[in-house]
């Protein structure tokens, strides 16, 4: 009996390894290098296992390939307006390249109003462009299964929605629920395959919120989601399946420089039951992408910039970048 079990579990060992093999076969690379003063702060991954980092401070997207350790500049800067290169989204079914477009300034390129773009995932080149209502700040965005996007503002309490075949955003949940007392709102944006699209505050706080949509797109009462501690700066925020979250914490308000994180929470209901460090000891980890079993990152090193808000001339050049990788933990 016992030789029968221990070679079931070789058999599932073995199974599981093959699995995960075929899985990340067209896998990117662990790690790969970025341009230099690239300044990166959101990550999008294709179904390919394609990488796109943005740039918030050549207002640019590099793409980094499969197998490859070199990226390509796919959005040329200031391509279309784009300046702060905010949230990246892959749209593989319609070949577009979804961008929030900020207007913060510390760019090489020059400053526009904040805008949600396209461009061709292809080639690069422009499709479209839509303002924000109100002026407010386009900075993350997640897509459902209708092709309908989401977009979170910064300068307003509210969620905003591109809706499939629309022509511009409009708002599709504005509460004050959304607000810490501060003067900046949302942050990161995330979508479970349960209809639950969970936003993260710009502000170090400790939950985040949460937003179903109805069967008919409507949006319910916003919900907190209380977490363990206070978070620090919860930037983006990706699903790793059913009641699971990869929270990048930039820690972009903090006085330590290297107090940045990526973690794992563990959702259960209304309340985040653990938040479990998969890296940590980073320099502003603004977002990352979650495919096949690895969680890619980027560390933003923004305090460069923050540094020398009225002297572009003072800021480091030939700074490095690099997007890296760790497993995600089976549960």
């Amino acid at each position: 009996m016992q030789s029968r079990k221990l070679a079931a579990r070789a058999a599932l060992a073995l199974g599981l390894a093959i699995a995960s093999a075929a899985a990340c076969a067209d896998a990117p690379s662990a790690e790969a290098a970025l341009p230099f003063d690239w300044y990166p702060e959101s990550v999008a991954a294709g179904p390919d296992g394609t990488l796109y980092v943005g740039s918030w401070r050549q207002g640019a997207v590099a793409r980094l390939r499969p197998g490859t350790a070199a990226p390509e500049i796919l959005v040329a800067p200031g391509s279309n307006g784009l300046a702060n290169t905010q949230g990246v989204l892959v749209d593989a079914k319609a070949g577009l390249l979804w961008v929030c477009s900020g207007s913060l300034g510390f760019t090489t390129v020059p400053i526009t109003p904040s805008a949600l773009k396209s461009y061709d995932l292809a080639t690069g080149a422009p499709r479209a462009s839509y303002a924000m209502p109100d002026a407010g700040y386009c900075n993350d965005l997640v897509q459902d299964k209708a092709g309908n996007l989401y977009v979170t503002d910064s300068l307003h309490p509210r969620i905003l929605r591109l809706a499939q075949g629309a022509a511009a955003l409009s708002v599709w949940k504005e509460d004050p629920a959304f607000s810490t007392g501060d003067q900046y709102f949302l942050n990161g944006i995330a979508l479970d395959g349960a209809n639950h699209l969970y936003v993260s505050a710009v502000m170090a706080v400790d939950y985040l919120l949460r937003v179903d949509i109805g069967a008919s797109g409507e949006a319910s009462p916003v919900m907190r989601i209380a977490a363990p501690r206070v978070m620090k700066n919860v930037d983006a925020i990706r699903s790793a399946g059913p009641g699971r979250l990869v929270l990048f914490e930039s820690n972009a308000f903090g006085n330590e420089q290297y107090g940045g994180a990526d973690t794992i929470a563990t959702v259960d209901g209304a309340r985040l039951t653990s938040l479990t460090p998969l890296v940590a000891g980073l320099n502003d980890p603004s977002s990352g992408a979650v495919f096949g079993d690895r969680v890619y990152f980027i560390e933003s090193k923004y305090g460069l910039l923050f540094k020398h808000k009225d002297d572009d001339a003072a800021i480091p050049r030939r700074v490095p970048f690099a997007i890296a990788s760790q497993p995600l933990p089976y549960r």
